[in-house]
C-alpha cells in the first residue's frame, strides 16, 4: 500500500504543480476579477456533476461491485460491468447537459443581474466538460482495481497542460480583451477534457478492455444504480456546500469566489498529492477486504489510511497557515493579483487549512461506508453538513460582513460530519480499532506543534535580512524543506512505527 500511495502521491504532485502553474497565469490574466469569479462559480456546475455522476457517487457505488466481479469472474467480468455503465451514463450526461443550457439560456436572457448573466454564458462554454470527466471516472476505477494508478492520478495533467496552452499561447498572441483570452481558457477546458478521457481509456485497453455500447440490464448493474442514487444526493449535498459558498461570494463581492477558489486549490495540493492518494489506494483495499469478508484486514487497511492521512494533513495545516502570506506572493502576486489581493486571501486560506485534518478524515470515512455497500449514513451526514453549513454562512455572513465567514461555516460543517460518521462506523459490526491510532495522533500533533514553532523562529530569523523582493521565495525554500525535515526527524526519534515502515519500503526499493 506504501509502494501505491507512493506512485499516486507522485503522479499527483505532478498534476498539482500544473495546476497550479495554472492558477498563476489565470490570476496573472484575470486577477480577482469579476470575470474570473464568474469562471470559478461557472466551473464549479460540471465539477458539480462530476462529482455526482463520475469521480464521487458512482465511482464509488462502482468499486465494490467491481471487486464482487473480479472476485468472482475475472477481469472479462469487470470489463462487462464498465461497460454497461458507460453506456447509460452516456445518455445521462447528454440529458444532464441539455437541461442545463435551457437554464442557461433562460439566465441570460431573464436575469437582472449582470454578475449572472456573465456567468451564464461562460458556464455554456465549459459544462460539456462534464460528459469527458464523468466517463473518465468511470474507466479510472477500473484502472484503480487492477492496480494501476499513475494513470488516473495524472488525469488532472491533461486538463492543466491544455489550459496553459491555450490561455497562456493562444490567448496571449490572439486574445485582445479579457473577454476573448476567457474563451481561450475554456477552449483550453474541453480539450483538456477530452485528454482526460483518453489517456486512461488507452491504458484501460491494453489490460484487455474493449469498449461497446451494452444497454442490457445484468443484476449488477441495478445494484450499482441502487447504491449510486442515494449517493448522489449525499455527495451532492457536499458539491451543494461548495456551490453556496461560491453563490453567496459572488453576491458578497466581485473578488470573493475568485479567493475561495485560489485558498481551495492551495489546500487542495497537498490534500491531492497525499490525502486523496491515500483514500484513492485505501478504497480498493477495503472494497477487497469487504467482498471477501476479511473483516480484520478491513480493519488494518482503515486504521492505516486514517494514521497516514492525518501524519500528513496536520503538518500541512500548520505549514499553510503560518507561512500563507509567503505563499501566496510566491505563486500569485502578478500582473493583475497585486499585494493587497494577497492580504485578502491570507485569512481564508489560513481558515481552509484548519480544517484539513477533518476533511482527510472524512474522506476515508465515506470509503469504508460505500465499501461496506452503506451508503445511508453518509447520505444522513452530507445532509447535516449541507443544513448546518447553509444556516451559518448566511447568519456569520451577516454578522461579520466578510468573505471568511464562509469558510468558517464549512469548517465547522466537515467537523460535525467527520464526528457522525465516526460514531456511525462504531456501530458497525466490524471492530475498527480506532483508539489503537490515537496515541500515534498524538505523536503527530506534537510534531507539527514542534515543526509549527521552528517555522515561526524561521520566519523571525529571516526577516533580520533583506532579500529584496525575492523574500518570499527565499522564506519558502529555506522553510519548507526545513519544516518537513524538523518533523519527520522528530517522528522518527519517538519511534513512529508509519516513519519505520516509509523507510525501510524505500530501502526494499533501492535494492530492487
Amino acid at each position: 500500500m506504501l509502494s501505491r500511495i507512493g506512485l499516486v502521491s507522485a503522479m499527483t504532485l505532478m498534476s498539482r504543480v500544473f495546476g497550479l502553474f495554472r492558477d498563476i497565469l489565470v490570476t496573472a490574466v484575470f486577477g480577482t476579477s469579476l470575470l474570473n469569479s464568474a469562471f470559478a462559480t461557472a466551473f464549479t456546475l460540471p465539477n458539480l456533476f462530476r462529482r455526482l455522476l463520475g469521480e464521487g457517487a458512482l465511482s464509488a457505488a462502482l468499486m465494490p461491485h467491481l471487486s464482487e466481479e473480479l472476485e468472482e469472474d475475472g477481469k472479462e467480468a469487470v470489463f462487462r460491468l464498465i461497460n454497461k455503465t458507460l453506456s447509460w451514463l452516456v445518455i445521462v450526461c447528454l440529458l444532464v447537459i441539455g437541461v442545463a443550457y435551457v437554464g442557461f439560456e433562460y439566465i441570460e436572457r431573464n436575469w437582472v443581474s449582470s454578475e449572472w448573466i456573465l456567468t451564464a454564458g461562460i458556464a455554456k462554454l465549459v459544462f460539456p466538460y462534464i460528459l469527458f470527466i464523468c466517463l473518465a471516472a468511470v474507466v479510472s476505477a477500473g484502472l484503480n482495481l487492477l492496480g494501476r494508478f499513475a494513470i488516473p492520478a495524472m488525469t488532472a495533467v491533461w486538463l492543466n497542460c491544455s489550459i496553459l496552452i491555450l490561455l497562456g499561447i493562444g490567448g496571449w498572441l490572439w486574445g485582445e480583451g479579457a473577454r476573448e483570452k476567457m474563451n481561450f481558457l475554456c477552449g483550453g477546458v474541453m480539450i483538456g477534457g477530452a485528454l482526460q478521457l483518453i489517456a486512461p481509456s488507452v491504458a484501460l485497453m491494453r489490460e484487455g478492455w474493449r469498449p461497446r455500447l451494452d444497454y442490457s440490464v445484468s443484476t449488477r448493474l441495478k445494484a450499482v444504480l441502487f447504491l449510486t442514487l442515494p449517493g448522489i444526493y449525499g455527495t451532492a449535498a457536499h458539491q451543494i456546500n461548495i456551490m453556496v459558498s461560491r453563490v453567496l461570494a459572488l453576491d458578497f463581492n466581485d473578488s470573493g469566489a475568485a479567493l475561495i477558489n485560489l485558498a481551495n486549490r492551495l489546500v487542495e495540493l497537498p490534500m491531492g498529492v497525499f490525502v486523496i492518494a491515500i483514500s484513492t489506494v485505501v478504497f480498493p483495499a477495503l472494497a477487497k477486504a469487504s467482498a471477501s469478508g476479511r473483516n480484520e484486514d478491513f480493519s488494518v487497511t482503515y486504521r492505516n489510511g486514517i494514521s497516514l492521512s492525518i501524519m500528513i494533513a496536520l503538518p500541512a495545516a500548520v505549514g499553510l497557515s503560518i507561512l500563507a502570506p509567503e505563499i501566496i506572493a510566491t505563486l500569485f502576486e502578478h500582473g493583475e493579483f497585486t499585494e493587497p489581493d494577497t492580504a485578502d486571501l491570507v485569512p481564508i486560506l489560513i481558515i481552509c487549512a484548519i480544517g484539513m485534518p477533518f476533511y482527510s478524515f472524512v474522506s476515508i470515512e465515506v470509503r469504508a461506508y460505500y465499501s461496506l455497500k452503506d451508503v445511508k449514513t453518509p447520505v444522513k451526514s452530507s445532509t447535516i453538513a449541507l443544513v448546518l453549513n447553509l444556516a451559518l454562512s448566511i447568519t456569520l455572513l451577516r454578522w461579520l460582513n466578510r468573505i471568511e465567514a464562509l469558510v468558517i461555516a464549512s469548517n465547522v460543517a466537515v467537523v460535525l460530519q467527520a464526528t457522525y460518521l465516526h460514531f456511525g462506523l462504531r456501530s458497525k459490526g466490524i471492530n475498527l480499532r480506532l483508539r489503537l491510532v490515537l496515541p500515534t495522533i498524538f505523536k503527530f500533533i506534537c510534531g507539527s506543534v514542534v515543526m509549527g514553532i521552528v517555522l515561526w523562529f524561521g520566519k523571525w530569523g529571516l526577516e533580520q535580512f533583506d532579500f529584496g523582493i525575492w523574500r518570499s521565495s527565499v522564506y519558502l525554500v529555506i522553510l519548507i524543506p526545513l519544516g518537513a525535515l524538523v518533523y519527520f526527524v522528530f517522528l522518527k526519534a519517538l519511534g513512529l512505527r508509519e516513519i519505520e515502515e516509509v523507510l525501510t519500503a524505500i530501502r526494499k526499493k533501492r535494492r530492487n
